[in-house]
This record gives C-alpha cells, structure tokens and sequence, in this order.
C-alpha cells in the first residue's frame, strides 16, 4: 500500500513537472538566423511582431518616398504618434530641444512669452494662464483664451509641445498668436515681444494695516522658500490674518505645494494620489500650523498644483475660498529620460482632495463665488475693481473680530 501511494506520488510529481517543463520551452521562441539561431522570451516575440509593421513602413518609406527620409525624423514621429493616441494631452514626448526648455522653466528662467497653455477637449490650444507680470500678460491674453495660430501657421492640441516651441525664442524677437475669445465675434491677432521670463512666484504686501496678502503666481523651485520668508517678514509686521492669492496660478512642482500646505495646515492629509492599480500615496502635514484666519483666493486659472493646496485648505477648513470654480487638473506626470537628451512626460496617477474628491474636468467650487468685470484690476479692491479680494478682506475682518 505505501508502495502504491509513493508511486502515485511519483507519477503526479513526474507529471507536474513534466508540465512545468513544457510551459518553460513553450515561453521561449527560437528564431533562426543565418550562422546559428536565437532564443526569445515569447513575449519579447510578441512585442517583436507588434513592431514589426513599424519596421515594414519604415523601410518601405526609405525606399521608395520621393524624397530622402530623415530617420530620426520617422523615429520620433513614430513614438509622438504612439503618445498622441492615448488622447491625453498631458502625455508627451519631448525633443532634446523641448525637455532642456521643461525642465529650464521649472527653474523659473527662461525666455518666451509666458504662457502657460494646455489641450482643450475642442482640439485648440487652451490658455490657462498668462505669467503675471510678462509679455502675454501685459498683452491682455486672458485664461480660457485659444490659440489658434502661431506666427500664422494653425497650431492644435496634439501637437501642444510643437506649439509651445514656436512661442518659444531669443529676447527681443516678435511672435504674432491668433487667438480666439468666447466674447469676441472673430478671431484677432497679437502681437507679443518675447523677453527673458524671470518668474517671481512670491509677492507680498499688508493690506488695512494688519491683514496679510501673499501673491504666488506659480510653483517653481524656489516658490517654498520664498514664501516661507515673505511670511514672517509679514509676521514682523504684525499681521493678524493672511489672504493668500492663487488666482491665475497654473501649478507647477508638487513638492514645492505640499510644502506649503504643511506649513499652514495642523497635522492631517495634503492630498493622495492613486495609479491605475489603485496603488495610494499619501502627502501629510505635521501638527505645525500657521494659526492665522485664512481666505484663498482661485479662479479658471488655478490649476493643478494650485488646486492641491485650496482643495486641502477647503477640505481641512483651514481656511475658506473666494472666487470662481478653478480648472480642474487633477493628473500627476512623470518624466522619463530616454537617456539621449529626449524624454517623455507621461501621466501616472490621479489626484484627490483630502476628502476623496476628484476634480479632474471638475474643479473646485469656492465657498463664497464671486465674479471678476471684465475691466478688474488685481489689488485694486477699494476702488471696486477687484470684487474677490474686497469680499476676502470683508471674510477676514469678520473673522478677526
């Protein structure tokens, strides 16, 4: 009997084997080639065979287009193609030429016309939000305008980065952007002179004596910093309270925002993003805070990284919102070097409030919503031009007293 069990054992162990055997030879494939042969992964195999129409019209183009091909040019087209079709217009792949320009403007120097765009769900060219303080901005280019052309060649959301670098340029020169405008009957062009941008995130200033007003028009490598110092050069002054400007800010380095929230917010969660495995990682704040009544100021042009820290103000009711709905950008990129001075930004995870809530194509309804006239003047609210920061500075006097 124990006999019998061991041989039947025997067998099963032969025969799990033997199958495990198998499935190993059949997970590789051998490709003969002259001189010998070569043995793939049957998923390498696979891949090969995906690519292998690529390699056909390649070759095809190579031989018999009536012009000599660039193949560079074919490969980059090909991997722009392969991005394009996602119809994210957040994920890219960026020329040499194109990352140094990324990554230049996160450092917050570069020469353009400073404007930040992105791609509209109608095909055009959306402006987030022009730069305060440069050329597009002093232009009148408004946040929700489209570009339609540049220099007069049409431009289109899928080629958003092409774009990009044609407004892009030496100091001193001219770009003409055609632009079209929900409360203009015809498209009309502007002329813009392109200039060193030499971004200065931070700005601040006391309003009725004792509230604080800090400006941060977009999130760079130094916007932290920064901040932090015109904050208690603020508290030397004695303020009594802080309303915090992010209208028109269109994001920027998230690293730099979480460090914000942390420094405002007690202790509890900034923000969590989630992949598409549904992997969670959460940013927190300690339990410092800054402790003074707070009033956020967001419009249509607060996006991205500006929609991290009002949505985790508003959650944690740190403090409250003024404005109008802000853009609802709520996708995390990353960069990945293609190890030739090329890379591809590509879109990872979401992004939610600590409430859970996604504002992708949503955005962030303020607590108390309050239009801007056409004719606004951005810290003019005394004389009416600016109705959201009168309406912040009436919240904080309420709540001082």
């Amino acid at each position: 009997m124990k006999h019998s069990i061991r041989s039947l054992l025997g067998m099963v162990a032969f025969l799990v084997t033997a199958v495990m055997i198998t499935l190993f030879i059949m997970s590789f494939v051998s490709i003969p080639l002259p001189g010998g042969s070569v043995v793939l992964s049957a998923r390498d195999y696979q891949a090969i065979k995906e690519i292998k129409k690529l390699i056909n019209i390649r070759e095809f183009l190579q031989a018999h287009y009536y012009q000599e091909t660039d193949p560079k040019a074919l490969e980059e087209g090909a991997i722009r193609g392969m991005l394009e079709a996602l119809e994210d217009p957040y994920t890219v792949y960026l020329d040499k030429d194109e990352y140094d320009s990324f990554m230049t403007q996160t450092t917050g120097i570069y020469e353009g016309v400073g404007l930040v765009v992105t791609g509209g769900e109608d095909g055009y060219i959306r402006v987030v939000a022009p730069v305060e303080d440069t050329p597009s901005d002093r232009a009148g280019i408004k946040t929700a305008d489209r570009i339609i052309k540049v220099d007069g060649e049409e431009v289109y959301a899928d080629k958003l980065q092409q774009a990009v670098a044609m407004m892009r340029g030496p100091e001193g020169t001219e770009v003409v952007l055609t632009i079209l405008r929900d409360s203009m009957p015809e498209p009309f062009d502007v002329k813009i002179m392109r200039q060193k941008i030499r971004l200065v995130s931070v700005k601040s200033d006391t309003l009725e004596g004792d509230i604080g007003y800090i400006r941060i028009s977009a999130f760079d490598q130094k916007t932290y910093e920064d901040f932090k110092g015109q904050i208690k050069e603020l508290q030397g002054q004695g303020i009594k309270s802080l309303i915090l400007d992010l209208r028109g800010n269109p994001g920027g380095l998230m690293d730099q925002v979480v460090s914000i929230a942390d420094f405002i917010m007690g202790e509890g969660l900034i923000v969590y993003t989630e992949d598409r495995q549904g992997n969670r990682a959460e940013e927190r704040s300690n339990a410092g805070e800054l402790g003074l009544p707070l009033v956020v100021l967001v419009d249509g042009g607060s996006a991205s990284a500006s929609e991290i820290l009002a949505g985790a103000i508003q959650d944690s009711g740190t403090g409250v919102l003024v404005g109008t709905k802000t853009f609802g950008k709520a996708l995390v990129q990353t960069v990945q070097g293609m190890g030739d001075g090329s890379a591809i930004k590509v879109t990872v995870a979401q992004y939610y409030t600590p409430k859970g809530r996604s504002i992708q194509g949503e955005g962030i309804l303020p607590d108390y919503v309050v239009e801007l006239p056409e004719d606004a003047v951005v810290g003019e609210y005394k004389q009416g031009k600016d109705p959201q920061l009168a309406k912040a500075v009436e919240l904080i006097k309420n709540e001082v007293r």
